[in-house]
């Protein structure tokens, strides 16, 4: 990630402070109706709360914004914060688990039991408040092979999957980029995770794809998500380079990107994850109508 990331902004929590930025500076308002982005709606469109609160933006601020744009959830967010969301009639597309993270991961069987106990606290509040998907990761290499890599997250997932089925909750699993970001992260590339998934063979355990991620590892974005679409249970957007805006100053086209994965019948949820170098929720409202194909 950035300058800020997702751990940071974690810590921030609850000490985030009320944005300075105008919501009347993004929205166009007429009376007090407030004009939707959102005007096709094929796929449901998120944010990534971290993103924002390093340019000091509430999550009330961030939920009001999203919902006024037609916004289905705020993503990435711990079980306090849910009701937030909730309040502004949008979920949590992807909620913390306390499930390890992104260094201590599943492929280290030394932090299983916490994963688990994680995913037995949390998955059935997720259940409860109406939460889709729960997070976790693959963790660093640390030497580790692919080989015993998978076979430990298989193991770890194997003993989850049953909390998830039973409580109609996702359990998806992150891929990100070990060039730029997330050096030594094992789970750096598609096929490693569907690799996984595939084994675990639950309808409950998918992959988190992070298009910006992805796009610096390997490249071939649609083909991939075609091919792949299956073991695939959530979107991240960015841009690249500089995980920036999603729009003509970087290499991959969302418009394009976006109706492929309409295109495979994902009736998911698309999230930003890109940390905004303008004016925040200017940003967000463009990514929003550039996504809306």
């Amino acid at each position: 990630m950035s300058t800020v990331n997702r751990r940071d902004a974690l810590k921030a929590g609850a000490a985030a402070t009320v944005g300075a930025i105008s919501l009347a500076r993004v929205n166009q308002v007429a009376g007090n109706v407030v004009e939707k982005v959102v005007k096709k709606g094929r796929i449901k469109q998120s944010a990534c709360f971290w993103c924002y609160e390093g340019k000091k933006i509430s999550l009330d601020e961030l939920c009001k914004s999203a919902a006024d744009f037609g916004m289905a959830a705020i993503d990435l967010l711990n079980a306090a914060q849910w009701e937030t969301a909730r309040k502004h009639g949008l979920t949590c597309s992807v909620g913390y688990a306390e499930a390890g993270n992104i260094a201590d991961g599943l492929n280290n069987k030394a932090h299983h039991e916490k994963i688990i106990k994680g995913f037995e606290k949390n998955i059935p509040l997720a259940a409860k408040a109406g939460v889709p998907n729960v997070i976790v990761f693959f963790g660093n290499r640390r030497g580790m092979s692919d080989a015993e890599g998978i076979e430990n997250s298989v193991a770890c997932l194997n003993r989850a999957k049953k909390i998830a089925e039973d409580n109609n909750v996702n359990i998806i699993i992150e891929l990100l980029n070990s060039k730029v970001d997330h050096k030594d992260y094992i789970g750096d590339r598609t096929s490693y995770g569907v690799e996984v998934v595939k084994a675990v063979g639950s309808p409950r355990v998918k992959l988190l794809y992070d298009i910006y991620h992805m796009q610096i590892m390997e490249g071939d974005v649609i083909r991939t998500i075609k091919n792949n679409h299956q073991y695939i249970g959530h979107y991240h957007t960015g841009g690249n380079p500089g995980r920036n805006e999603i729009d003509v100053t970087q290499e991959l086209y969302y418009p394009a990107i976006t109706k492929a994965i309409i295109d495979t019948g994902f009736n998911g949820f698309m999230a930003h994850e890109f940390i905004p170098k303008r004016d925040p929720l200017a940003s967000l409202r463009e990514a929003v109508a550039l996504c809306d194909v």
